[in-house]
């Protein structure tokens, strides 16, 4: 793994390239040098807890205020379009449109953790797209507590008056959950901060620790809820970016960050068998195609649909158009309740495993597809500077009220 990495040269989409490949090659579909997971996906969940937990220090509520529409209304209307046409195209072939209908929440979901750290690394962030991305991120993995109360009603196990009334409980559970931690927010934290601050002067291992325990607490208490680790991990980030040590935070906590996501990013690789991608790579690569293409033109659209240009609206599609670590969540709940099994379910875990893969040339490809959109007129030419160097400023006439707030808060385009 470190040899891939210095390979590299230190570039993000190599990097994640690297760590895929040695754990497709260290793991049980390749020489099975690790071959008890279990403890691989317990160590690899704090990579995704970090990532989450950099990314609310880095948080501007301001800023995701501005997108909030399109984040909240938008994100929810793509999952129920990813489920209905999933559905229909189950009924239509002639399957189970419970199974369909799970497909398609499963597609829904995309890789918080990947394309975080591609904004991340491509300092866009705080651009329009990247706000818009990050705020369907977020979305999803508001949702995920939603899904899992959905499954037992997909598999027949419970009632529909059942799954509504768990789905509720969910939801009403969310709303008290983060009502709570924004008070806690305005209150406790920043004493607590303030007294582990002035106990670490000497050493800053104090105020690690402190910081660390802080973000687990939330996130298990998160989870305790029936709500997700990635939800209460990114909270107890909002929680400090409200306060004055959000990026002395942030700098204690990055180098945890990297080698925990280095963790996960191997971890996903494991999941990679060989033998069986490359016995089904024709439809697996079938598959991955079609996702990508159905995924960003259902996004895009709506984003489009929300009053955003072509270009932020393909931004937003094309960076969410793979599927996302936490729907192997998803597939593992589904098939410990039978509701996918057999060859749909290894269908499933290899087009993920693949996806997530091929996100790295998807995001290769984005500068190239700009380029070819400018000469198409479909965005305008001063579109053709590179993408993602310092984030885009672009947006529709229609959105007035965006450009206006975003005046206020400038960043580098």
């Amino acid at each position: 793994m470190l040899l891939l990495y210095h390979c590299s040269n230190g570039k993000f989409l190599q990097v994640i390239t690297g760590y895929l490949l040695a754990g497709s090659i260290i793991g049980p579909g390749g020489f099975n040098f690790v071959s008890e997971m279990v403890q691989v996906e317990t160590v690899a969940q704090f990579g995704v807890i970090f990532l989450l937990f950099a990314l609310g220090l880095e948080f501007s509520t301001t800023k995701l205020r501005v997108v909030r529409a399109v984040a909240v209304v938008g994100g929810l209307l793509e999952i129920v379009l990813f489920m209905f046409l999933c559905g229909i195209t189950a009924m239509l072939c002639g399957g189970k449109s419970s199974e369909g209908v799970f497909v398609g929440a499963f597609l829904s979901m995309s890789s918080t953790a990947v394309v975080l750290k591609f904004l991340m690394e491509k300092n866009s962030i705080n651009s329009l797209h990247g706000q818009v991305t990050i705020g369907t991120l977020i979305l999803q993995d508001c949702a995920v507590g939603l899904l899992f109360a959905l499954l037992p009603v997909l598999c027949g196990t419970s009632g529909v008056l059942q799954g509504l009334m768990s789905m509720t409980k969910v939801l009403v559970l969310l709303i008290a959950f983060l009502a709570v931690l924004s008070i806690l927010s305005r209150t406790w934290v920043p004493w607590f901060l303030k007294l582990m601050m002035s106990l670490s002067s000497q050493t800053n291992e104090l105020y690690q620790l402190a910081t660390v325990a802080f973000c687990l607490l939330v996130a298990w208490s998160s989870d305790k809820l029936g709500l997700s680790l990635e939800l209460g991990s990114f909270a107890a980030g909002v929680m400090i970016s409200t306060t004055d040590l959000a990026q002395h935070t942030l700098e204690q906590i990055e180098p945890i960050r990297n080698f925990f996501a280095a963790l996960f990013l191997a971890s996903i690789g494991m999941l990679i068998h060989v033998h069986f991608l490359w016995s089904h790579v024709d439809i697996l690569l079938a598959s991955v195609i079609l996702v990508i293409i159905i995924k960003t033109a259902i996004i895009t659209t709506v984003v489009k649909g929300f009053g955003y240009n072509n270009k932020t609206a393909l931004l937003v599609g094309m960076s969410l158009a793979q599927i996302g670590e936490f729907a192997f969540v998803l597939l593992s709940r589904a098939s410990n309740l039978h509701l996918v099994e057999g060859k749909l379910y290894l269908l499933l875990l290899g087009t993920t495993a693949l996806s997530l893969v091929t996100t790295t040339l998807l995001f290769k490809l984005i500068p190239a597809v700009m380029h070819l959109g400018v000469l198409l007129r479909w965005f305008p030419p001063d579109s053709a500077v590179e993408v993602g160097s310092k984030g885009d400023n672009f947006r529709s006439d229609s959105g007035k009220q965006r450009i206006s707030v975003l005046v206020e808060e400038p960043h580098d385009s």
